[in-house]
């Protein structure tokens, strides 16, 4: 199962972006779409799974929630837009990851890609993607590409899509 990962478009995604989703299985936003038009751009490439933002509005907070936990191919995946880190949890969701630790745990609203281990929590990975839009603080645009199989994640890409500006 192939996925592409993105976070922060800020009501921005252009065709490069597009074209480096074309070969996914799915699409998965951690949040800030910035407008549904993200999102229906998005689920014209491959089916869409995402969590709301800080800054998207009513329409799409009736569409996608706060936190998402699901399943995909054997891995336990939980998703919200503003999480924190391993050592450094939201309060949102930190009594959720150590009562039952997800394997994969996606946030976005940084901005900034940060991909690591939760060394107290063996076996969760924590991914942020970084920001692929051009609003922000963020110098370089980011996004992430990845694999699962049989519930582990295998070839793990960063992209960088290029500056901001």
């Amino acid at each position: 199962m192939k996925i592409g990962l993105l976070s922060d478009t800020h009501s921005y995604v252009d065709d490069q972006i597009l074209r480096l989703l074309a070969d996914r299985d799915e699409i998965w936003h951690a949040g800030d779409f910035g407008s549904m038009d993200v999102a229906e751009q998005l689920k014209q490439v491959a089916p869409l799974r995402g969590v709301y933002g800080n800054i998207d509005g009513k329409d799409i907070r009736q569409v996608y929630p706060k936190v998402l936990r699901f399943e995909a191919n054997d891995l336990d995946v939980l998703m919200t837009h503003i999480g924190g880190y391993p050592g450094k949890y939201h309060p949102d969701v930190r009594e959720m990851i150590q009562a039952n630790p997800p394997q994969l745990y996606i946030t976005g609203h940084s901005h900034i890609l940060k991909i690591m281990p939760d060394k107290k929590l063996p076996g969760l990975l924590h991914i942020n993607p970084g920001a692929s839009g051009k609003h922000g603080f963020h110098k370089i645009r980011t996004m992430v590409r990845f694999s699962i199989e049989s519930g582990q994640v295998r070839d793990l890409q960063v992209i960088e899509l290029g500056k901001r500006a």
